[in-house]
């Protein structure tokens, strides 16, 4: 592997990565990641200690211990497009040298979380309720950019929901991944696990329409009504097939869990969500240290 140009590999005069301000001492090897910076703040306060607070941009880092573990939580802002960047940089602060700019011959392998919010697409996922994105469903089209590899069973899938769907050619072909089934388990208990719809945007690409109309307009059914190996399509949100399919690419082992705080098929919106969003924190603060 060449050694990447400053123009590619671009690092701060510390040596931390450009958009992160982070380097391999600030990150503890289980990441949460969340969109909002003041969950950050919301995550940290739990902590018994903080050894750094960085922030930089959008992007805010926190690193402590909770009941003994070390943990970072970094906020990455809303959508793939800062996923391509966060998912990157985290990988390089903790396995290129940034001296010689050469890639670390031991590779760290870090455990990446994303605690979210998200809108149910059927009608019995009950509102504020967990859900685990066992895989997710890119239609942001950001991984088409990448040379990775797939598994047989998320090809399969991608298949059958691509041909389910009947895509325009306007739009992004969608790709398949799926969350690390380690993390998946550590995460088990009363949340709900489902196929995640990964989306560009929050409003015509989940099928909202304001003032302005849909290019595809029949997407919505076409979603909720898939089906693969007897498993539906669930739920909306912004992140996590950047998340999962950069990750594993790279060697990381992610995972996505959210509050479910609207239902689409519904119509409702939760009562409470700061509440749902405090239900998460703990609850998977509580399976990381269990």
């Amino acid at each position: 592997m060449k050694t990447p140009a400053q123009s590619e590999l671009i690092l701060n005069e510390d040596g931390s990565v450009y958009h992160l301000k982070l380097k391999d001492k600030h990150i503890a090897d289980t990441v949460l990641v969340v969109g909002d910076q003041n969950r950050v703040n919301r995550i940290s306060s739990k902590f018994y200690s903080i050894e750094y607070q960085i922030d930089n941009r959008e992007f805010r880092t926190h690193t402590g211990l909770y009941k003994g573990v070390r943990l970072t939580v970094l906020s990455t802002g809303i959508g793939t497009d800062n996923i391509d960047i966060v998912i990157n940089e985290l990988d390089a602060a903790v396995n290129i040298n940034p001296d010689t700019r050469q890639v670390n011959k031991t590779l760290r392998s870090l455990n990446i979380i994303r605690l979210g919010t998200t809108g149910g697409i059927q009608p019995e996922i009950p509102i504020d309720s967990l859900l685990i994105s066992e895989k997710a469903v890119g239609l942001d089209g950001l991984l088409n950019f990448y040379e990775t590899s797939i598994s047989e069973e998320d090809k399969a899938f991608e298949e059958a929901f691509y041909n389910h769907v009947s895509f325009i050619s306007e739009l992004a072909k969608p790709y398949i991944r799926s969350a690390s089934s380690d993390l998946m388990q550590r995460l088990q208990g009363e949340a709900l696990t489902g196929f995640t719809l990964t989306a560009p945007g929050f409003y015509a690409p989940q099928t909202r329409s304001l003032r302005l109309p849909l290019k595809q307009a029949n997407l919505f059914d076409k979603y909720q009504t898939f089906e693969y190996n007897g498993k539906k399509v669930t739920n909306f949100e912004m992140e996590t097939s950047a998340l999962y399919g950069l990750g594993q690419a790279l060697g990381h082992h992610c995972c996505t869990i959210c509050a479910v705080i609207a239902n689409r098929a519904n119509g409702v919106f939760s009562k409470d969500h700061s509440a749902a969003e405090e239900k998460l924190i703990m609850y998977v603060l509580n399976k990381l240290t269990a």
